[in-house]
């Protein structure tokens, strides 16, 4: 039986051009640090790389630290605070809420968007200057939160400004200035990309001090010796997201299709979220009763891959800190699970799942 793999989120399939690409890039014998023709060609490789995963953001070459992933990235922006306060998002990835554990959280409407005026009061409230972090598209729910909106805010009260752009990556079009951001964080497996590398990109002028000392690579911003075939894969991702928007609106088709059949099944099926802009790909739905974590074991007996909340929990099934931050109670908040599309996702793919989600449905129904 063919397995339907609906978790992009979780992580996206390996793209084969970034396959060819890394495989390439293994024969590259030298240090990228080296400055023998060796290693200026595994040099050379790292830096047409970083020009195409800062063209994915709107920045130049200069500003891409190429760092272990996405988790390392918010590490390492939240590890520049100093002295500064922390506000956060109650949404935010754990690597963002468990960088910061004493951070201040912000809290979110019912339909999963950040509470801007609430932002705004806790702000005016921090002794002395802070440091917000908020991420464009939430993980779970798909929700696009207003960054460029909240980084206004925040620079008229002089803090800076981290955006989680990990999820929102090929799904959005990104431009660093755009959003106001002075530090964004990105992970090239969720672009299609291999896993274990990501990036943190400046604004021009910020000083973020290295989390990995020891050396002088990424100009002094992350030291050891760096992952040449991983990053790559990662620019030739970056290229490739930038080349393919166009497959939006028929993924998008795809999951309001799933979404509208699963209502018409079962119109007390809740689609978290599903009140606010969201990205094409991302829906989270409710089958209430039903814990999340039986939905996943189900759906995975009948070949279909989906993910309960963040996939960042060693397979652990909790309920979402999203969805209760979103005013849900715990049952409610364990009864979801998350259904991530993609570039390789077909209508067949999506009748197979709403025929399981239904069949699972009524089984429960008639328990």
């Amino acid at each position: 039986m063919k397995r339907n793999y609906l978790d992009y989120n979780a992580t996206a399939p390996l793209r084969p051009a970034v396959r060819e690409a890394m495989v390439r890039a293994l024969d590259l014998l030298g240090n990228p640090s080296s400055v023998h023709a060796d290693g200026r060609a595994a040099r050379r490789a790292v830096e047409d790389a970083r020009a195409e995963v800062a063209a994915l953001v709107g920045a130049m070459p200069a500003q891409v630290v190429f760092t272990g992933g996405g988790t390392e990235a918010n590490n390492q922006a939240l590890a520049s605070a100093g002295g500064r306060s922390v506000l956060v998002s109650a949404i935010e990835h754990d690597s963002v809420l468990e960088a910061v554990p004493s951070a201040r959280r912000i809290p979110v409407e019912p339909s999963g968007v950040v509470d801007l005026a609430a932002l705004d009061r806790m702000l005016a409230d921090a002794r002395g200057p802070s440091l917000l972090s908020l991420m464009l598209v939430n993980n779970e729910t798909g929700v696009i939160q207003p960054v460029a909106e909240a980084a206004r805010i925040a620079r008229s009260r002089g803090a800076l400004v981290h955006c989680d752009a990990v999820q929102a990556a090929g799904r959005l079009a990104i431009d660093l200035n755009g959003l106001g951001a002075d530090m964004l964080s990105l992970s090239a497996h969720k672009i299609g990309g291999p896993k274990g590398v990501g990036a943190l990109v400046l604004r021009d002028g910020v000083v973020c001090p290295p989390l990995l000392r020891g050396g002088g690579q990424e100009q002094r911003r992350r030291a050891g010796t760096e992952n040449v075939p991983g990053i790559v894969g990662f620019g030739r991702a970056a290229r490739d997201v930038l080349a393919g928007f166009g497959d939006v609106a028929r993924i998008d088709g795809l999951r309001r299709s799933m979404e509208e059949r699963i209502r018409a099944v079962a119109p007390d099926a809740p689609i978290h979220g599903g009140a606010a802009p969201r990205v094409a790909n991302t829906s989270c739905i409710g089958m209430p009763g039903v814990p999340a974590e039986i939905q996943v074991m189900a759906f995975d007996l009948a070949g279909i891959a989906v993910s309960a909340g963040s996939a960042c929990s060693s397979g652990k099934v909790k309920p979402s800190h999203v969805l209760t931050a979103m005013g849900l109670a715990q049952a409610d908040a364990a009864s979801a699970v998350r259904v991530s599309l993609g570039r390789d996702t077909v209508a067949e793919e999506i009748d197979r799942f709403v025929e399981a989600w239904t069949t699972l449905h009524r089984r429960r129904r008639a328990a």
